[in-house]
């Protein structure tokens, strides 16, 4: 492990714990008993085919989908379904989506605004340089008065990643955020969430950029059907994955 410590050290709080989590959407078993500890610091990728609970998993980490069984702990807060829970907990969660859900209406610097207005009660000077700050840090500060439309795909989901930032999380959970762009738009995210990567925020990423998860990933976990079934450091999953379906996995998507 690069930059994390062990998660499962007995002297440490993780940053987030999930026990015997279950999910079902009606009849579908879409997350089956998930034991997962993430370490503060750690940038984990979580990947698999398609409907194997990926995204679900991470969405449940803010209570965004509910669960019907297991425990959710976040920096030691139990995740409940009252709203003093979900709060808290979110209050040190960011989130980036395939979409990149900015106000159309608002303009880049306002988008980033609101959130530090109406949550962190902050003053509009000290939103504004925040906003700015982080838009410098993802490299998009010069685009501050447009809107979001004016902005090509690449650079929108950098300004959602600068939105999520401006709330000072100690986790960011990324699903899926370049599955939108077009390919030459998808370096450029990348390259950002590279470089968070070392400023010590625990990352969650659900992503099919093996390039990206061999480079900057601490471990790597690989599910299917509802269940984590295989999870090591980046080296060890790409050049000797344990588990057939891994394999499987691995040689087809490599091989495009």
């Amino acid at each position: 492990m690069n930059r994390a410590l062990d998660p499962l050290s007995p002297t440490l709080q993780p940053a987030v714990s999930v026990r015997k989590l279950q999910k079902w959407y009606g009849d579908f078993h879409v997350l089956k008993d998930i034991d997962l500890d993430i370490a503060s610091g750690e940038i984990l990728v979580i990947c698999g085919p398609s409907g194997s609970g990926k995204s679900t998993l991470i969405r449940c980490l803010n209570l965004l989908e509910d669960f019907q069984k297991g425990e959710v702990l976040v920096s030691g807060t139990a995740l409940t379904r009252s709203a003093a829970s979900v709060a808290a907990v979110r209050r040190h969660v960011g989130m980036v989506f395939q979409q990149f859900n900015l106000f159309p209406h608002l303009t880049v610097l306002e988008n980033l605004m609101l959130g530090p207005r109406l949550v962190s009660n902050l003053s509009e000077a000290e939103a504004r340089q925040l906003a700015h700050e982080y838009l410098t840090r993802v490299r998009i500060d010069s685009q501050a008065d447009k809107y979001p439309g004016q902005l090509s795909g690449g650079q929108q989901q950098r300004v959602a990643i600068a939105r999520a930032l401006c709330m000072r999380p100690r986790i960011m959970l990324f699903d899926e955020p370049t599955s939108a762009l077009d390919p030459e738009m998808v370096k450029e995210v990348l390259d950002v969430m590279g470089e968070l990567a070392q400023d010590g925020i625990t990352m969650l990423c659900v992503t099919h950029e093996m390039g990206f998860a061999r480079r900057v990933a601490d471990r790597i976990i690989f599910m299917d059907q509802g269940r984590i079934i295989e999870q090591g450091e980046p080296q060890a999953f790409f050049d000797n994955p344990q588990h057939e379906r891994a394999k499987e996995f691995l040689s087809q998507i490599l091989s495009h």
